[in-house]
């Protein structure tokens, strides 16, 4: 098998040897042989098109580490797996176009959605909780467990009173996390105390709430809608008398785009 040195290697493939380097060290691309006296790298031929490849999903700013999953991918895997990949750049880009224009208009005073505000009454009841300090890209498997060590806690409530919901104490994002505290209403206290789930009483309130649909849902789509909400009870001469609530009235599973899923709502003084 004829070899290629480094610096031939590089012209073959327009990266340069720091680069080379760097997927070697990475185990994402190393040599075919490396002389054991001189420490001098070879490659092959037939490593042309690896090195091309990982050259060109860098330049979808794709992570090492997703590249050397796909590039140990058999073809029809590997361009469904980009293909996954380059969907979820998308969503992510869509999502920063609504902030950047959120942005704009906060710092500009430019106009902001209108949203239908509304007041209803909460009965006072028993809530089963569990609280947590997570970053956005860890709530996925902390719904999973915790909704369903809240179902089996106690029988449910019927109504939008027995709804289950979030309560953000802080914001939930690759930087802060939070904590998060996610509630469920039942009809009676547990007959027995299950680990790391809490029981309280919570009083009878008025809460004011907006409704959302699941086009809609997501951050920083709702952004607009808490500034809303709290600005409409501030309007009122009141202050709010808890943390923001995200109140989850449907399956966001299931919702089509103009389905209502939640209710971001703020209890009122």
């Amino acid at each position: 098998m004829d070899l290629m040195t480094i610096g031939a290697f590089a012209g073959r493939t327009r990266l340069s040897a720091k680069a080379l380097r760097l997927y070697d060290r990475l185990g994402l691309l190393p040599p075919a042989r490396v002389d054991p006296d001189s420490g001098y790298r070879f490659y092959s031929e037939d490593q042309v098109a690896t090195a091309r490849l990982i050259a060109l999903l860098r330049r979808l700013g794709m992570p090492l580490p997703a590249i050397a999953d796909i590039a140990a991918q058999p073809p029809a895997a590997a361009a469904a797996a980009v293909g996954a990949y380059w969907s979820d750049v998308e969503s992510v880009t869509a999502d920063r176009r609504v902030l950047a224009s959120y942005i704009q208009a906060k710092l500009t005073g430019g106009d902001m959605p209108s949203y239908d505000i509304t007041t209803r009454a909460i009965p006072q009841r028993t809530i089963v909780s569990i609280s947590r300090h997570l970053h956005a890209a860890e709530t996925g498997a902390f719904f999973a467990d915790a909704f369903s060590r809240l179902r089996s806690a106690a029988p449910g409530l019927k109504g939008i009173a027995g709804c289950p919901y979030l309560i953000f104490y802080g914001e939930v994002s690759d930087d802060s996390d939070g904590p998060l505290e996610l509630c469920r209403p039942v009809a009676r206290h547990p007959d027995q105390a299950t680990e790391g789930v809490e029981v309280r009483d919570e009083p009878a309130h008025q809460e004011v709430y907006i409704r959302v649909a699941m086009k809609d849902m997501g951050w920083p789509a709702l952004a607009p809608a808490v500034d809303a909400l709290y600005a409409w009870v501030r309007g009122q001469q009141r202050e709010p008398a808890g943390a923001l609530r995200q109140v989850l009235i449907g399956d966001q599973r299931t919702a089509k785009p103009d389905t209502p899923v939640c209710d971001l709502s703020v209890p009122r003084k």
